[in-house]
């Protein structure tokens, strides 16, 4: 990849991070933390890794990805929306009554999405169950999986990591977003699984860390899989809860946000900001 392609999908991923503004400014709160620690990933995932068309939604051999801590929603539908999967006139109906992007993504309203997620603890299974689909359809096709980190403490996670790798199953990817806190609290304390990384290598996983706020080590992990071709793939992704929002990064208290106008302009203003420079380096 070209130094001006990582910046332009550096500036695809900050244009997501103003799309889930413009969903928080038609409700006034949403889980903001885990969609901007995550969000350098999924739009990696998106715009640079997965086999996919926007004008195809259901095409039999795209790549399959799963949300599995549903409430980081917001992230997903920002990359859909730039993507082109539905006008972003629909950002704007986030919170309303009947708005095809809920709380939760939901498969029966929005293409794009390929799974009900939000009962934490179920993804990672859903991918494995999608994975295998794939492999005896010989599809070619990958599963992408996003976990949160708090989720770790729900027995099923660990269920479905020793059937994927007792099955083999190489043509699964789980990202654990890293970002140390969830909404009561440090992960550490509530419920510790470090490490996270040995924890799954000794269920039999490839693994990886890396900094899951580079764009750079993102990319660089995607396009090393699969390490082992005989195995799932886990990337510890650490980051850094609400990344990008420079007022509550790091900071439990936006793990959820009930927004300001204030902040919300601020938070926009500099956004915006970046996305010129990027921009800019990318006309250059």
């Amino acid at each position: 990849m070209t130094e001006k392609e990582m910046t332009r999908l550096k500036l695809q991923a900050t244009q997501c991070r103003l799309n889930v503004l413009r969903m928080l400014r038609a409700s006034h709160h949403g889980h903001i933390g885990g969609a901007f620690s995550a969000m350098d990933i999924v739009t990696a995932l998106y715009f640079y890794k997965m086999r996919l068309d926007p004008k195809r939604p259901d095409m039999e051999n795209r790549d399959r990805f799963v949300l599995s801590a549903g409430h980081k929603c917001l992230c997903q539908y920002s990359a859909l929306a730039e993507r082109g999967y539905f006008p972003k006139e629909i950002l704007d109906t986030y919170g309303s009554l009947d708005s095809k992007i809920p709380g939760h993504p939901d498969m029966h309203k929005l293409p794009g999405i390929e799974a009900n997620t939000g009962a934490l603890g179920h993804g990672l299974s859903i991918a494995l169950g999608m994975a295998l689909g794939q492999r005896l359809s010989r599809t070619g096709a990958n599963v992408y999986v996003v976990m949160g980190d708090g989720e770790l403490a729900e027995g099923s996670n660990w269920e479905a990591a020793a059937a994927a790798a007792h099955h083999k199953v190489e043509n699964l990817v789980a990202f654990i977003d890293f970002n140390g806190l969830q909404i009561s609290g440090r992960v550490q304390d509530v419920m510790d699984f470090t490490p996270i990384a040995g924890h799954f290598k000794a269920f039999g996983w490839n693994t990886m860390e890396i900094n899951g706020n580079c764009m750079e080590e993102v990319v660089q992990a995607l396009d090393s899989i699969p390490a082992d071709a005989s195995r799932p793939t886990a990337i510890v992704a650490h980051t850094i809860k609400a990344k990008g929002l420079s007022f509550g990064e790091g900071d439990v208290a936006y793990h959820f946000w009930n927004t300001t106008d204030e902040l919300m302009d601020r938070a926009e203003q500099e956004l915006q900001a970046l996305a010129e420079q990027y921009r800019k380096a990318v006309e250059a």
